[in-house]
Order: C-alpha cells, then sequence, then structure tokens
C-alpha cells in the first residue's frame, strides 16, 4: 500500500509524530511533532503524565492527513483503568524504585517462569510491577502504554503482541495469557484484554503496528541475509539476534536472555543493555553539549570499563559520580574530566555489546557475519567504531528512525520491508582496527 502513514513513536522521555511515506520503490520520513514528558515524583512514586502523554499525541496528529496511525512506546510498563473506562492514577515509570526486591519475592521457580514466558528475570517487568502495585486489585483493566494511547484515539482496548510479550505475563509458546501462571501469582487475570496482532486494524484509521519500539525497530533492520544481529541503541540497547523459535534452555535462563515477540512470528532472542541512559544522565548533570564531548573522547585511549547493567547506574541521579565510584570500587584508573567518562561509557557499552552477542551466538546456535547498529546510536560514530573493534565485526549504522520506519512499513503492508529500507536509507559502515571517527 502506497500513501502517506503517522507514526506515533514514543521514547522513554520524549515522543515524536512521524509522517512517513510509501511508495513503490520509496521511503521516506519527516518530523511533525515533538514532545517531552519525563517522569517526575508524585503521590509517593515516580510517574508519567497521562494527561500530558494524551493531550501531545493528539496535538501531534491534527491535521494529518494519512491512510493509517501506527504507535509504538517502551515496554512494561502500564495504565489501569477503572470500570468506567478511566485511569485510576497515573502510570508508574519503570525506573522507580517499588520493584526493588520483587524478582527474588516471585512463588514460581525461576526455571518454570522462564520456561513459560521466556523473558529474562528484570525487575522493570510487568510482571512485578503489578505485584507492587496496591491498585492492580481494584482495576478492571490493564493497557500497556501503546495500547492505552491506541485507547484513548479509538475507544477500542486490546493488547498488541510484541510488547505484550515483554510482560513476563504471555505464554511464548501459544502466543497468549499465561492465565494459569497469572493465578498462581495472585494476577488478577481479568485485567488483561485480547491478544492483537501487528497489521491488524484497532479502529478507525488506527493500526496495530510492532507497537514495542524495538520490535518496530528490529523489523527495520537493513539486513540482506539472516547472518546478522542487531543493536537498537537508544536509552536503552536491545542487542541480540532473530530467531525463529525461543530459546529456553537452562544456560539462556543463566545468562539472562530474553525471548521477545517479533514481526512475523520471529523471535527477538535479546539481552538488555544499559544503552545511551548513562550518557545522557552525564549531560544533563553537566550541562554541556554532546558533540565537543565526543570528540574529545574519540582521542583519548580506553582505560576503564564498568559494568553498565549495574543496578545503581538504573535510577536518575548524579550518574558522573556513579561511575568514578564504580571505576575506583574496581581498582580502574578513575576518569576525572567529562570527555574520559564519555569515554569510559562508550567503551563499556561497546564492551557489553561484544560479550552479548558472543553470547547470543553460544546459546542460540546462530552465527553473524554483521552488527547493524539502529536508532539513535548509530549517530554516535565514536560508539559505532568501538563497536566494531569490540566485535571484530563490520557495524553498518543506520537507519535512526528505525522504529518510526518499522511502524510505517507495518501499516503500509510492505511485503519486503528490509530491502526498502537498505535501498532507501542512509547507512554507514564501520569496519574493525579503523582509525577512531570522532563524532
Amino acid at each position: 500500500m502506497t500513501g502517506d502513514f503517522a507514526a506515533v513513536d514514543l521514547g522513554a522521555s520524549s515522543g515524536r509524530v512521524m509522517l512517513g511515506r510509501v511508495e513503490a520503490d520509496g521511503l521516506s520520513l519527516r518530523e511533525v511533532s515533538r514532545f517531552s514528558y519525563r517522569p517526575t515524583v508524585r503521590d509517593g512514586a515516580l510517574r508519567w503524565d497521562a494527561a500530558l502523554l494524551r493531550r501531545s499525541v493528539v496535538d501531534g496528529l491534527r491535521g494529518l492527513d494519512v491512510r493509517s496511525i501506527g504507535i509504538d512506546s517502551w515496554a512494561v510498563d502500564y495504565g489501569l483503568l477503572d470500570a468506567h473506562g478511566e485511569l485510576l492514577a497515573d502510570p508508574v515509570c519503570y525506573r522507580d524504585s517499588r520493584t526493588d526486591g520483587m524478582v527474588d519475592r516471585v512463588r514460581v521457580p525461576a526455571a518454570e517462569l522462564y520456561g513459560i514466558t521466556g523473558i529474562q528475570l528484570l525487575p522493570i517487568n510487568t510482571l512485578y510491577q503489578l505485584m507492587a502495585d496496591p491498585l492492580a486489585q481494584k482495576a478492571s483493566t490493564l493497557l500497556l502504554i501503546p495500547d492505552l494511547v491506541a485507547y484513548w484515539l479509538t475507544g477500542e482496548i486490546g493488547a498488541e503482541h510484541t510488547n505484550a510479550s515483554t510482560t513476563q505475563l504471555l505464554d511464548v509458546h501459544t502466543g497468549q495469557w499465561a492465565t494459569d501462571l497469572m493465578s498462581r501469582l495472585g494476577v488478577p487475570v481479568g485485567l488483561f484484554p485480547p491478544i492483537r496482532q501487528p497489521g491488524s486494524v484497532i479502529g478507525g484509521n488506527v493500526v496495530a503496528v510492532g507497537s514495542h519500539d524495538t520490535a518496530s525497530a528490529v523489523y527495520a533492520v537493513p539486513a540482506t541475509t539472516d547472518r546478522f544481529a542487531y543493536i537498537s541503541c537508544g536509552t536503552w540497547s536491545l542487542v541480540g539476534v532473530e530467531l525463529d523459535r525461543p530459546v529456553l534452555t537452562a544456560d539462556s535462563l543463566a545468562a539472562n536472555f530474553t525471548n521477545e515477540a517479533g514481526i512475523g512470528g520471529t523471535i527477538r532472542y535479546l539481552r538488555n543493555v544499559m544503552g545511551l541512559w548513562l550518557l545522557e544522565e552525564c549531560l544533563r548533570i553537566w550541562g554541556l553539549d554532546r558533540n565537543p564531548l565526543l570528540q574529545a573522547a574519540g582521542s583519548l585511549p580506553r582505560r576503564a570499563v564498568i559494568d553498565v547493567n549495574a543496578p545503581e547506574f538504573l535510577p536518575p541521579g548524579d550518574m558522573p559520580a556513579r561511575i568514578t565510584t564504580a571505576c575506583r570500587q574496581t581498582g580502574q584508573p578513575v576518569p576525572e574530566q567529562p570527555a574520559e567518562i564519555i569515554r569510559c561509557i562508550l567503551d563499556s557499552l561497546a564492551a557489553a555489546y561484544r560479550d552479548t552477542l558472543l553470547d547470543a551466538q553460544r546459546l542460540s546456535g546462530k552465527e553473524i557475519d554483521v552488527v547493524h547498529i539502529v536508532g539513535g546510536g548509530s549517530r554516535n560514530a565514536l560508539l559505532c567504531q568501538l563497536t566494531a573493534d569490540a566485535c571484530g565485526l563490520p557495524v553498518l549504522a543506520g537507519p535512526v528512525e528505525a522504529t518510526a520506519l518499522g511502524n510505517v512499513l507495518v501499516q503500509a503492508g510492505v511485503t519486503d520491508p528490509r530491502r526498502l529500507v537498505a535501498a532507501t536509507q542512509e547507512i554507514h559502515r564501520y569496519e574493525p582496527g579503523q582509525p577512531k571517527v570522532k563524532s
């Protein structure tokens, strides 16, 4: 289907409405609206402003003449509706501390939980949020963020498959809610609406897409063979491979890999790696511009590497101090200047990407020849080069707007989306051992 399509792309701190045009041999995007909605502490929790989010989306779509609208967002967070379809409270952000210790309180053995859902054990998962949510027993319906936005636009209730798979409450074998598991865990089964598939019409001109932003991003990876890995790099980095079936072994559980639903019946076999959140928080604390610091970092040697997935890096706060403390505690040279801290972050991310992809190949048996970095991180030339060096593989960086492109491609029903992306979008290649690029 050719024509114009609107992609509502909601990140974990800001959102956009993008207008995509699909033609027989053309694919383009332009930004129509951009808005911010950082979570704030209200009513005892770190919460999203639902009214602001709703108003921003509606305003961004106003006046657009499009064939359809698709909505994607970050995963795991949700809104709870009462019997009249009204929000009981603003949704709580996954970075809130309410889930601390919840993983250890689950009464189902980890191996059994993993065998049913295939999802890595992360305290941010919807399962653990519900266990810590006093409103869960009072609500009538749970809607993940993109399904909540779709409900605001159409009045229709449902749960899109790719995002539902991240909750740790969906059966990875059947693609339906794991109701027996919910009952054992004390999670109200009636909260969860029917599953809908990408490409189905929700209501009016709103179409279900890969509503988990990573699902849409992976759909737009410009791969020419199946021997590829992907890094969807934004606030988080989602690092993995695409498979035909889940990997549910004890070793996979121990390595904390997840089996999330992809578009078209695929499995996104991946591990969450803390992404550019560390960099963005440092820039926020310093009040400095990104580009001069990246240029300075590119001329520095590698000196220290931290565990970017350590829990102290998850919440907002003084990220530079946390990074220097981590280096000091592990007996490494302590970065003092902003450029040194930036270099530490990027070296640490590249090392985490390498380790994750080595594990992904070992656990899945899938071999890879190239790494695709998509999303905002694909613009960071230094990170891309460090990743190529660390992995010993070429890195193809781009498209930057992979999530919005994937969103549009599902709406348009394009039969060979990756070929179209590869032919129309700007991609940069980084070979291992090239001179460091200054971003």
